[in-house]
């Protein structure tokens, strides 16, 4: 989908109601492109997702062609039983051209309270989009996010995302009333920050 082109705005709304399993992927990744106007692009997607429901939100890629601006504010309404798997992927410019700039927003609320609310910037113009806490020259980013009530009674360990560990692909999730575990790769394998590998 070769859209939105700068200045148009698109919104989605989806709703899996109680006891449903819905599944969106899109039939292509889409495409973000300068417009007639100097305004950004916003691609708006509303979900909510009732009692017992899952929801599985896995599109193609989007991919900012150069001189794109475009907005991506994510709304996800989940009820205090529901599940989400979350997957997303933004692409910095096509082959040989420079990058486009995209906003991401993703705002998750279960059960009426705020679960995540982040936002990040890719793309020229975007603070610190070089340095080793964004992309690090990079061009591909992406995010997983899965909530499940089972979270609750048994916290998910940690995993490996990608193929081989040294991928460097690893998800931690925070212990409980602390903060997400900081791993690194070592001659030892995966490491707390700080912590000596020979221990």
């Amino acid at each position: 989908m070769s859209a939105p082109p700068g200045g148009d705005r698109l919104r989605m709304e989806a709703t899996a109601q109680q006891g449903t399993a819905l599944h969106i992927i899109s039939a292509a990744a889409t495409l973000a492109v300068r417009g007639l106007t100097p305004e950004p692009a916003t691609y708006d997607v509303q979900l909510t997702v009732a009692e017992d429901a899952q929801l599985h939100w896995r599109p193609e890629p989007s991919t900012c062609a150069a001189d794109s601006d475009l907005r991506q504010p994510r709304t996800i309404d989940l009820a205090r039983t529901a599940r989400l798997v979350l997957r997303e992927e933004q692409i910095l410019g096509r082959t040989g051209e420079s990058p486009g700039r995209v906003t991401t927003r993703l705002t998750v609320r279960r059960g009426g309270y705020t679960l995540l609310d982040q936002q990040a910037a890719y793309g020229p113009g975007a603070p610190g989009r070089e340095g080793p806490a964004v992309l690090a020259g990079h061009r591909v980013t992406g995010q997983l996010l899965v909530v499940d009530p089972a979270f609750e009674k048994k916290p998910p360990g940690v995993r490996l995302l990608g193929g081989a560990a040294n991928d460097g692909f690893l998800s931690a999730p925070p212990a409980r009333g602390r903060t997400p575990t900081e791993l690194e790769w070592g001659s030892a394998g995966w490491n707390r920050l700080g912590q000596d590998p020979g221990r």
